[in-house]
């Protein structure tokens, strides 16, 4: 459906295009998400700045998300009760998985912008943004984050997502735009003909040639 991420991010920024006069915020997940909103930033003519989620994995599976964790001055936690039961993963253990994220969380905070300040997006329209959805616990965490720093509106982009998904997240923003939707889903990277990895130095490349 998308050549790239960048492909993704300008199509995005078609259906996004109404926020330019409300002087928006673009706010990415990294790192995926950072080449999509690169796009809808530079479009938009917005400020660029990131909104740091780390998966809370389960210790001995760690691709199996428990949670999710947001940054921020009191970081939001998004826990999997489900999957904390069924792992029987004690408080203890969580809580040791979640203080090693939110250290790596300020790890690539720093990594990424250096001594930049984050943008304020209090009583203006937020746009969280990532190159796609699977379960929606690290994009359900990045919304509660942002949405207590008081945005005006909460908006939603990605470009591809389970319909069940959205559906889920429908309570957590003020508005979703999402281009593709489709009911036999699989992973994220299905979707797009190029889906490398980016490694921190595009991060940091992307952000430096923004707003």
């Amino acid at each position: 459906m998308f050549r790239d991420r960048a492909d993704a991010g300008r199509r995005l920024a078609v259906e996004l295009a109404r926020f330019r006069n409300q002087a928006p915020v673009v706010l990415a997940l990294p790192r995926g998400g950072v080449a999509v909103a690169a796009e809808i930033a530079s479009a938009l003519g917005a400020p660029l700045d990131l909104v740091i989620v780390r998966k809370i994995g389960v210790p001995f599976q760690p691709e199996l998300a428990m949670g999710a964790v947001a940054e921020g001055p009191a970081p939001t936690i998004v826990r999997n009760e489900d999957v904390i039961a069924q792992a029987q993963v004690d408080e203890a253990a969580f809580q040791a998985v979640q203080d090693r994220e939110i250290a790596e969380i300020a790890r690539r905070r720093t990594r990424y912008l250096g001594g930049r300040a984050a943008v304020d997006v209090g009583g203006r329209t937020a746009i969280v943004v990532d190159d796609g959805i699977a379960t929606g616990a690290t994009v359900r965490a990045a919304l509660r984050a942002v949405r207590r720093r008081k945005p005006k509106r909460l908006v939603l982009a990605v470009p591809v997502a389970p319909p069940e998904t959205i559906s889920s997240l429908f309570d957590e923003a003020d508005e979703i735009v999402c281009l593709e939707q489709p009911l036999s889903f699989g992973a994220i990277g299905f979707f797009y003909a190029d889906f490398r990895q980016l490694s921190d130095e595009d991060v940091v490349r992307a952000l430096a040639r923004a707003p």
